[in-house]
């Protein structure tokens, strides 16, 4: 397994998760790192990137203030820290590895993904 992501549960609005993401020293070192939704009946859809540093980040604007990811690049390890969260946040998550260093919004640029764990807020 190349990347685990963990950390999903059922919250009330208003509340917090952190979800984390193992990965494997190959494909975490040089590589910018993701996460990913997916709502029910919907596309995969982008929540937040970091680049291989840690230093750059970018997120989609519904997540904007609310989220933050980060990586430990000792423990290889990617976080996603959610608050504030809201029913529509409701999905199954996933981390993925970028083929580049770079933080990317791109679905394309992701080549490996890990298995989804599932974040359910209730109203």
């Amino acid at each position: 397994v190349q990347l685990q992501a963990s950390g999903g549960g059922l919250v009330q609005a208003g509340g917090s998760l952190r979800l984390s993401c193992a990965a494997s020293r190959r494909i975490f070192s040089n590589n910018g790192m993701g996460w990913f939704r997916q709502a029910p009946g919907k596309e995969r859809e982008f929540v937040a990137g970091i680049n291989y540093r840690g230093a750059g980040t970018t997120y989609t604007d519904s997540v904007q203030g609310r989220f933050t990811i980060a990586r430990d690049r000792a423990k290889d390890m990617v976080y996603l820290q959610m608050s504030s969260l809201n029913p529509a946040d409701t999905a199954i998550y996933y981390c993925a590895a970028s083929r580049t260093p770079y933080m990317t919004t791109d679905y394309s640029d992701y080549q490996y993904w890990g298995r989804g764990t599932e974040v359910t807020v209730s109203s």
